[in-house]
């Protein structure tokens, strides 16, 4: 089922080319270059205009990409258990970690210094990009990592999994670990952008909410199917504190806290997607939400409340997407290997902070 496209368009399609499979994650840099990863194991630069293959394709998948908080470094991860990193202002490949036979599918830069964490099976390790060297090596215990992230000023990094998920403080990786218990599996963990809250996606369509230093979370349930996917607004609404978007099967529930402590978080569904969506993300500064799903729609909602613009200008179901840090760009990437880059419409209105 297709939807008409809304008459009000905040971005329009610059342009697009193709990778050669699955686009399966995407990162800008800090000079607004695009960098995307497939399915075929090819890492590639995209300017917008022209393809630079940074790495070849080897016919084993990378699953996961992020650049350093400063830019210096971009690491990337897959299934043949390397972790490469790269030096941003040449484009030089400096260290390759090698772990096979595990799957690296989950790595994150601390936001505040060059260490990077990678998840390697049931462990968690962490390599600084000054010494070159591990860290430390974390296990989690439970069961295979699903999600980790870094708080926002870099002190705590958290690790999800089976029976819920586990913060380490980063001052001291001896000490046990704060456990925050779930009957189920952690599929998905954020920190919220201030660091006051932390979230969970769970196998069994529950959301853990933790008010960080208060060991009693909210849990919101009612969802479809598990929670895969979570993105937290950079800016706050009236009641002093982000909202939280939630991606379960073809829905998106985004909750927002109410005055009341006692009553917890409010929640609105967002109904357009016709198949599971793959991607949410906040337009940086913004209320704008950004969807992502397999029916091939990205939907751009106001303030996350309703829709503004519907987008099909991909053939093929999308994979991924991205914001460029200041936010005028988004891109994304589909299951046909297609990578899309729009930008701000000439004619659109209301694009802009607190939308």
């Amino acid at each position: 089922m297709k939807f008409p496209t809304t008459s009000n368009q905040l971005l329009e399609l610059h342009t697009c080319t193709t990778l050669e499979d699955y686009v399966t994650a995407i990162a800008w840099s800090s000079d607004g270059q695009i960098v995307a990863s497939d399915a075929a194991g090819g890492v590639t630069l995209w300017d917008g205009e022209t393809l630079v293959p940074l790495q070849t394709n080897s016919g084993t998948s990378v699953d996961c990409l992020a650049f350093s908080h400063d830019g210096q470094f971009l690491a990337t991860g897959g299934q043949d258990g390397r972790v490469r990193i790269w030096r941003w202002c040449d484009r030089q490949l400096i260290a390759t970690l090698e772990n096979a036979p595990a799957w690296v599918d989950k790595l994150a830069w601390n936001p505040r210094s060059n260490q990077l964490a990678f998840s390697l099976g049931r462990y968690v390790q962490v390599w600084d990009a000054n010494t070159e060297e591990i860290v430390v090596t974390l296990n989690f215990e439970n069961s295979s990592v699903l999600g980790i992230d870094w708080h926002p000023d870099g002190q705590y990094l958290a690790i999800a999994g089976y029976q819920g998920a586990k913060v380490w403080d980063a001052t001291d990786w001896d000490d046990d670990p704060y456990i925050i218990d779930i009957p189920s599996a952690s599929l998905a963990i954020a920190w919220s952008p201030d660091g006051k809250y932390i979230a969970s996606g769970n196998m069994d369509r529950t959301i853990t909410v933790l008010e960080w230093g208060n060991p009693n979370p909210w849990v919101m349930r009612g969802f479809p199917g598990k929670i895969r996917h979570l993105a937290w607004s950079s800016i706050k609404t009236q009641r002093d504190a982000p909202l939280l978007a939630s991606a379960s099967v073809e829905g998106i529930v985004v909750w927002e806290k109410l005055e009341d402590e006692n009553l917890g978080w409010d929640s609105r569904l967002l109904q357009r997607h016709t198949d599971i969506v793959q991607a949410i993300a906040f337009q940086p500064g913004s209320l704008l939400l950004a969807s992502a799903a397999v029916d091939g729609w990205l939907c751009l909602w106001q303030k996350a409340k309703r829709i503004a613009q519907l987008i099909d200008d991909a053939t093929d179901g999308l994979s991924c997407l991205a914001w460029h840090p200041q936010g005028q760009k988004l891109a994304a990437g589909s299951q046909a290997g297609e990578l899309l880059l729009w930008s701000k419409a000439s004619r659109g209105t209301g694009f802009g902070r607190g939308k």
